[in-house]
């Protein structure tokens, strides 16, 4: 069972109290977060190049390196589509957490608008809300569905 993600976990979570804690300086502290979001965009990019473009480091002759290397070969033909599904499960979650982002920010802000002026509406605009954020969950449901075709 492949669990290097999980090294990425304290990554993401020493990520987000920074993001909290640059987010109080205003105008400033967005502007930071742009620009580290920028150098993390930038990393990524070379990763993925790095991993799409990677060959192996076998440099042997002989009847038993060729016949590692048809092996390999054959094993290598199924890699394409396994990565394409990879990647478009990642572009699926992504892209739809952005957009349930943005959907929440408007929809929640308008919520908060009306039930400031009418509590009686807190369940419809929850509601609401809640649709919003379906958009993140269908995404990671296309996602799974994607890891497990890989």
């Amino acid at each position: 069972m492949n669990v290097a993600w999980i090294a990425g976990l304290p990554l993401i979570a020493v990520a987000a109290l920074l993001a909290r804690l640059v987010a109080r300086r205003g105008r400033t502290g967005m502007a930071i977060l742009a620009g580290i979001g920028a150098v993390l965009m930038a990393g990524a990019l070379v990763l993925l190049v790095a991993a799409l473009t990677a060959r192996s480091a076998s440099a042997a002759t002989g009847p038993a390196a060729v016949a590692g290397a048809r092996a390999v070969a054959t094993v290598g033909a199924a890699a394409p589509a396994s990565s394409a599904a990879l990647l478009g499960a990642a572009i699926a979650v992504a892209a739809s957490t952005i957009g349930a982002g943005i959907a929440v920010a408007y929809a929640g802000a308008a919520a908060l608008a009306t039930i400031s002026e009418r509590p009686e509406l807190f369940g419809r605009a929850m509601v609401i809300v809640g649709l919003a954020e379906g958009i993140a969950i269908y995404g990671l449901i296309i996602g799974i569905i994607l890891i497990g075709k890989a």
